[in-house]
């Protein structure tokens, strides 16, 4: 788990608005998650943390939990706040921290407040940043690009029934993070990130808010730089909308990009972090990235939710502490580079294919002491080397090849396989695969004794 900036609190009036600042750039950027938000939670899940962190690799970045949800002050489903108090809101925490014209980029139905806030506020505005942003909440007749009183209905029905139930997370995972569908550890933090950033009636209240927003009357005065972010395919916020939206504000620049993820940290991220860094600061720098060959291992626990459930939060927190103490040693033993952890996982890294395969046998019989089993698995191929983490298809070939393995299993690609001759590793033919996102089908093998 990535530690998280520390929480800071302003106050407009009475009510307590919970920020984070990141990064010492030359440029300040308030980001806008859309929603909902929880400003510890969204450190937890390591895609939400890259993303963050690149964000304040080119800025002093803030983040902030809108007033009604996440650190920030709840409110009764009675008394929420209009557009203009949120607007009151962020320029409280500006003035906090002393930020006197930065840039604003918003999401979904956040990239609304912070396109109303450039209107009103042009002198406190140095950018716009919108991405699959809703500038209208329900279908009308001159605006059929978003959802109907039908589709509402039936989309707050679901909500109020399984808000922040894992049932919930796995229907709405896929249909809001295509590129996570599958992962069980996305499912387990998106349901305990609804529960911690709402209560189930609050963000129905939330929700009904934002079905009757309309902020197209204000586009055409916005007069600050403007950039129009939308990806093609997301279902939520329907691209059709996003290129109505650029064409009524003056000068803004309409990205059309690849993917279905309705958050711009899930799926391909980068591509719209250059965009962001390249319209900010007006270079297309990247991540600082090293390209280098190395081996990708990924351990899992077997069947960790029904652990969970039977030992208790407590016992199973004591279990998890054991795991990552013997996984780490294990680590340290072959010269394996840990990357990341979540929850119940790791990633690392070798510079020889071998190690990492002994690496992950060495865990898988250490750990079973414990009473649990894993599942691991590991490729070779080039990767980018980022600040801490490690990004590029390896990875993501990696992580589906431990997903194929069952407990106790260690997995490897052909690849892998054909580099060890001569460590006298043995393996035996696990058959091809289809591996979730990755294309053509994989030859894999089994690690034996």
């Amino acid at each position: 788990m990535i530690e998280p900036p520390e929480v800071h609190y302003a106050r407009n009036g009475t009510a307590a608005l919970a920020y984070q600042v990141i990064g010492d750039g030359p440029l300040d950027v308030v980001f806008q998650p859309g929603f909902i938000g929880n400003l510890d939670l969204m450190w937890e899940f390591p895609p939400f943390a890259r993303f963050l962190r690149r964000l304040a690799s080119f800025s002093r970045l803030v983040i902030t939990d809108r007033r009604g949800s996440g650190l920030s002050d709840r409110l009764s489903p009675e008394d929420l706040p209009p557009l203009e108090v949120l607007m009151e809101d962020q320029l409280v925490v500006m003035d906090e921290i002393g930020s006197a014209r930065p840039s604003l980029f918003g999401c979904s139905d956040s990239g609304s407040l912070c396109a109303l806030f450039a209107a009103t506020f042009p002198e406190r505005t140095n950018a716009l940043a919108l991405y699959d942003t809703a500038v209208a909440g329900t279908a009308k007749s001159d605006f059929p690009w978003t959802w109907d009183e039908e589709v509402w209905s039936s989309y707050l029905e679901d909500l109020t029934a399984g808000w922040g139930t894992l049932a919930y997370a796995e229907e709405v995972v896929p249909w809001w993070y295509p590129s996570l569908a599958g992962d069980e550890r996305a499912v387990r933090w998106w349901a305990r990130y609804m529960r911690q950033a709402a209560s189930p009636n609050s963000a129905v209240a939330i929700e009904r808010m934002w079905r009757q927003i309309d902020v197209r009357p204000v586009l055409p005065t916005i007069r600050v730089p403007t950039l129009v972010l939308h990806r093609v395919d997301d279902a939520i916020e329907y691209v059709d909308a996003g290129r109505d939206m650029a064409r009524r504000i003056p000068g803004a620049r309409f990205v059309e990009l690849p993917g279905a993820d309705h958050a711009p940290w899930a799926g391909d991220q980068d591509q719209v972090l250059d965009e962001i860094e390249e319209f900010f600061t007006g270079a297309r720098r990247g991540a600082s990235a090293d390209r280098v060959l190395a081996t990708v291992l990924f351990t899992d626990i077997v069947g960790s939710t029904e652990h969970a459930a039977a030992l208790g939060d407590a016992a199973w927190n004591d279990l998890l502490e054991e795991h990552h103490a013997v996984v780490r040693r294990q680590l340290a033993a072959f010269r394996g580079d840990e990357i990341d952890t979540t929850g119940d996982g790791f990633l690392a890294t070798f510079d020889g294919p071998a190690r990492a395969v002994e690496c992950g046998r060495a865990i898988s019989s250490a750990v079973r002491e414990l009473g649990i089993e894993v599942r691991a698995g590991a490729h070779i191929g080039e990767i980018e080397r980022a600040d801490t983490q490690v990004r590029g298809i390896a990875v993501h070939i990696a992580a589906r090849v431990m997903a194929s393995a069952s407990a106790s299993e260690v997995l490897v690609s052909q690849t892998v396989k054909d580099l060890v001759v001569g460590s006298g590793l043995v393996f035996e033919d696990a058959g091809e695969h289809e591996l979730k996102g990755v294309p053509d089908r994989w030859h894999l093998y089994r690690v034996v004794s």
